[in-house]
């Protein structure tokens, strides 16, 4: 069975309804994935504890983290971020980080993981940025590094905006790969230099998307051995979202994470899967989109029970 992370504080209710960033998406997302019986009494939800200073100092300023934990990041940093820093906010932050770690720990037991939030890939060393407080899958693999239970990781970024956050954490470390398949003429306006970077021209559908994707992950793999593979789902490059500028459809959604699944699985290797960004304004829908990575991913785990 799929071990998923979720926690009900995922969803910082103190970020509004009709926000551009739909926090709602995560309590919706975990309702659905109930219902689909993805979760439930043999196979619960799997609930975090705050992640520590200690842990988010890994991989970001500790300047930066106090002043998170302590709600006085600077107004130039919270428009930056695009959240008021409310208790609230940085607590759903602090858990996002602890659920993609424990995912990954999960990964490595089993195979497979998932964290039902995270993604946060705009949050670079130094602040955050883009909605992205603290950068959970940079957290999560220094975490690892720290206490030896990986060496080398490769992230796959498929959400449509530019990964420059986690670039910037590991551009000095040559035992972190970064791949990020995004759309070029987009968020971040100044990008930060991944391992591998696929720029896609705006309106780019399934096929030219998908053939894309298979190129980047057949480089990834021919040139880098990493211990664990992280995956970034955001399902932001579907046709309907407010902020992606792609045109993949449901399709082209679900055939893309069953073949990044299929492709690191293939390999016998370890693979966390954590949401990424998704900004349709029907957060049902969204919740929807957002469930195929947790529901592809189910498919593979329970074969490879």
């Amino acid at each position: 069975m799929l071990q998923i992370f979720y926690h009900d504080e995922y969803d910082a209710q103190t970020v509004p309804d009709g926000h551009r960033f739909p926090m709602r998406k995560y309590r919706e997302t975990g309702r659905l994935l109930k219902a689909m019986e993805l979760v439930g009494a043999n196979n619960p939800f799997k609930r975090p504890k705050p992640a520590s200073f200690e842990m988010i100092s890994l991989a970001h300023d500790p300047a930066y983290v106090r002043a998170v934990f302590d709600q006085t990041v600077d107004s130039q940093t919270a428009r930056r971020i695009g959240f008021d820093m409310t208790q609230a906010v940085a607590m759903r932050s602090r858990l996002s980080c602890m659920g993609t770690y424990l995912a990954a720990k999960a990964a490595l037991a089993q195979g497979l993981a998932a964290n039902a939030a995270g993604g946060s890939h705009h949050a670079r060393y130094a602040h955050g940025a883009g909605f992205c407080v603290f950068n959970d899958v940079g957290v999560a693999i220094r975490a690892l590094q720290n206490t030896g239970g990986i060496e080398r990781a490769l992230v796959v970024d498929c959400d449509v905006h530019q990964g420059d956050g986690t670039a910037d954490i590991f551009q000095s470390d040559e035992r972190v790969f970064t791949f990020s398949l995004h759309c070029e003429n987009n968020f971040p306006v100044r990008k930060v230099a991944s391992s591998l970077d696929i720029g896609l021209d705006v309106g780019v559908g399934n096929e030219v998307y998908l053939a894309e994707l298979q190129r980047g992950l057949d480089a990834c793999f021919e040139t880098f051995q990493p211990d664990i593979v992280f995956y970034n789902a955001g399902v932001d490059p579907h046709e309907d979202d407010r902020l992606g500028k792609l045109k993949l459809t449901e399709e082209g959604i679900r055939k893309r994470e069953a073949c990044v699944i299929a492709n690191v699985r293939g390999r016998g290797l370890p693979l966390v899967c954590v949401m990424g960004g998704g900004y349709t304004k029907d957060v049902a829908k969204l919740a929807r989109l957002h469930s195929m990575v947790f529901e592809e991913a189910s498919k593979v785990a329970a074969v490879q029970d």
